[in-house]
């Protein structure tokens, strides 16, 4: 006769904890960001570099404003909205300050499902 195994709490927790601990172990601490990717970057960093409102940079993406949307979120390559300034001869007054930003990769972005 086959005798039965009811799990107490502790061997839930230590099933729990060495799950997590497994998972944990198979994520990268870095996401690896290759030398010629440019990092994203969101409204509110785009904004302090050209020192505009949040209200004026949501009216130059009407008007055409290269950005990109992303799970509800809008970010923004450097060299796609500085392409864009100088192709419509919006020189900004101030040159783009750049302000400390978490880089976030297109690939991050992307790639979650």
């Amino acid at each position: 006769m086959d005798t039965l195994f009811i799990p107490n709490e502790g061997d839930f927790r230590r099933w729990i904890k060495d799950a997590v601990k497994e998972c944990l172990e198979n994520i990268p601490t870095q996401p690896m960001q290759t030398e010629g990717e440019e990092p994203l970057l969101t409204r509110k960093e785009i904004a302090g570099m050209f020192r505009i409102s949040l209200v004026t940079l949501h009216d130059w993406m009407k008007r055409g404003l290269p950005c990109h949307k992303q799970r509800g979120r809008v970010y923004f390559l450097r060299s796609e909205v500085l392409g864009y300034l100088k192709q419509k001869g919006n020189k900004p007054l101030i040159e783009p300050e750049y302000p400390p930003y978490l880089p976030i990769s297109a690939i991050d972005v992307t790639s979650k499902k």
